[in-house]
């Protein structure tokens, strides 16, 4: 049992040494996504959005911002006021790490509530993509919280289904766990980092203001499902991943 005493602070000193022997890592190796986004996926159109006051303070300096608000018809709905077809919306939002990775990206749960959601569910999707590949991504359930007046004392909520991946130079996956563990190999094993985004995408159902017939949460993961697979043969580089 004595010999226990120095034996601890042997093996400490040892484990700090070996910070020393660890390669240090080269250059930040790119996404295999492209932030450039088209103006149109499919059949919807997509309007380009600045990132939020918040993201730019929260996050590292060097972190990039690809964000849009996509409108697609709606078969057969038009708004008689006006005349013009009715729009289903998804939120779409990549976000690219900088060389600060702890700093620049994270899971959409950590600041999705201070976007007014409360999440209520949590699982995986995999969705299949005309070109054969099939990518897995982290389906959310929540209600959101949205102000309706400038002074914020007011708000409707509305139901919301998000979903999300991540995509680095050579790999996809939704989680995140899973993605810090594949920092660690490459830094261990390669001495470079890869350079992460994610991207997120989410659409409102059930009663939404500006549509006449409620949206079931059905209806929204099958647009969801076909505007990601859509979006993701046209903005990742596949000839790049190698999972």
């Amino acid at each position: 049992m004595k010999n226990l005493f120095w034996v601890l602070p042997v093996l400490t000193a040892l484990l700090l040494a070996s910070v020393h022997l660890l390669p240090t890592a080269g250059e930040m190796e790119s996404s295999a996504i492209k932030m450039e986004l088209p103006e149109n996926s499919g059949e919807w159109i997509l309007r380009q959005q600045p990132a939020s006051q918040v993201e730019i303070e929260i996050l590292a300096p060097d972190t990039q911002f690809s964000k849009a608000v996509c409108f697609r018809a709606r078969e057969g709905e038009v708004d008689i006021a006006t005349g013009l077809a009715i729009p289903d919306r998804v939120n779409l939002s990549i976000v690219l790490s900088g060389h600060d990775l702890n700093n620049s990206i994270h899971r959409p749960e950590r600041c999705m509530p201070s976007q007014g959601h409360v999440i209520s569910s949590s699982s995986d999707v995999v969705l299949k993509m005309e070109n054969g590949r099939s990518i897995t991504v982290r389906r959310l359930l929540s209600v959101q919280s949205i102000p309706t007046n400038v002074e914020r004392t007011k708000h409707m909520n509305l139901s919301c289904v998000t979903y999300y991946f991540f995509v680095g130079n050579n790999s996809i996956t939704q989680d995140h766990l899973k993605r810090t563990l594949l920092d660690i190999k490459d830094r261990l094993l390669l001495g470079v980092d890869q350079r992460w985004a994610y991207v997120s995408a989410s659409m409102w159902y059930g009663k939404v203001p500006w549509i006449e017939n409620e949206i079931s949460v059905e209806e929204a993961d099958t647009k969801l499902v076909g505007f990601l697979s859509d979006l993701g043969e046209e903005q990742i580089d596949w000839s790049m991943i190698r999972n």
